[in-house]
């Protein structure tokens, strides 16, 4: 099997180049027309001669998505891709265009193991993680499709990032480098449904990225009936981690809180929430859930909604209400690929 020359490191690639007898300086224009320019073949590279072109493409690839369907806003402009893979997988991302920039929302994986029942990701089933290259090419493949600069950077699509630790990891790195695209890494936040053991993994990689964490519920009761992951890391365990994550790197950290009616929608609700948050610096985003036919959950209504918000507040909570951006298209992750498996299976 062929390897992916995107995902080796510098020192990676520069050893595997010397090995074929290329100078130095190569790593250097290689890389850059990986990482900076974002190519999708060897053939792009054109201060490469052919005869090293062809040697490359004989031993390495290029696992570069492809835009299979698009689908543009209305309302606002946000973009949503859904990304053919190299095998024959589908991811979607999001763009987003606020006033300090563009934002994508990118996928991790191919579907999601864990099983969070008000979520349209995990209906179609986990196939395999995303290489590092993979997260970075769905970057590269919307800026060059838009003609833009993204500038911020959400794993917040498909699958569960820190169930793919490692090569999230390496995409940290690599998006980071004054030799790739260059993102701030503070411009960078990364979602996790709870997975203790890999947050305090996080804390160790000393990265300035944002944590967010989607909660959903202020106790255990509620929140395993939602997610099976609460399971296995409670709500308080759950939290502590997060306090520590704080504490350590000094960043805020956000809790996604998708409003149920009759679920997790209550003032007392509310209250236990504001009282497990209380003492950190944290942030709680309100998300009126999403509609997913084979789901049956309904969605609060403005006035509970608005209601919760202000029980936070009043306990002395940063809460917001999410903002929704591409209404018109369905831009929640997870829909589109659903719908193109669904299409296959009965063609």
């Amino acid at each position: 099997m062929m390897t992916d020359i995107k995902s080796l490191t510098f020192e990676e690639l520069n050893s595997a180049l010397t090995a074929l007898g290329q100078p130095k300086f190569r790593a250097n224009q290689i890389y850059k027309w990986l990482h900076k320019t974002g190519v999708s073949s060897f053939d792009e590279m054109t201060d490469l001669s052919k005869e090293l072109r062809s040697r490359l493409s004989e031993e390495y690839f290029i696992p570069y998505p492809v835009i299979e369907d698009k689908y543009v806003s209305k309302l606002d402009g946000t973009v949503k891709y859904l990304f053919k893979l190299f095998d024959g997988e589908y991811v979607e991302a999001v763009i987003m265009k606020y006033k300090y920039g563009y934002t994508i929302c990118i996928s991790t994986q191919v579907g999601c193991k864990m099983g969070c029942n008000f979520c349209a990701s995990t209906l179609a089933g986990f196939k395999r993680n995303l290489y590092s290259s993979e997260l970075e090419g769905q970057i590269h493949a919307a800026q060059r499709d838009l003609g833009i600069r993204i500038s911020h950077v959400v794993l917040m699509g498909i699958g569960e990032p820190l169930d793919n630790y490692d090569n999230v990891i390496s995409f940290f790195r690599f998006i980071n480098d004054d030799k790739g695209i260059n993102i701030s890494l503070r411009d960078v936040t990364v979602s996790t449904c709870g997975i203790v053991p890999k947050i305090y993994s996080l804390i160790e990689e000393k990265l300035p990225v944002t944590l967010t964490v989607s909660l959903h519920a202020p106790n255990d009761k509620i929140r395993s009936s939602m997610m099976p992951i609460n399971d296995k890391w409670g709500v308080d365990e759950v939290i502590k981690a997060c306090k520590a994550y704080a504490e350590k790197t000094s960043r805020r950290v956000s809790f996604e809180y998708t409003l149920i009616s009759g679920v997790n929608d209550s003032e007392e609700c509310a209250k236990e929430l504001a009282r497990k948050l209380h003492g950190f610096i944290a942030h709680v985003n309100l998300i009126p859930v999403n509609d997913v036919k084979e789901r049956d959950y309904v969605k609060s209504g403005e006035k509970a909604i608005n209601n919760f918000q202000f029980a936070l507040k009043s306990y002395g909570i940063n809460a917001t209400i999410r903002r929704t951006l591409g209404s018109d298209i369905n831009a929640s992750c997870g829909q589109l690929r659903r719908r193109k498996n669904e299409n296959i299976l009965n063609s």
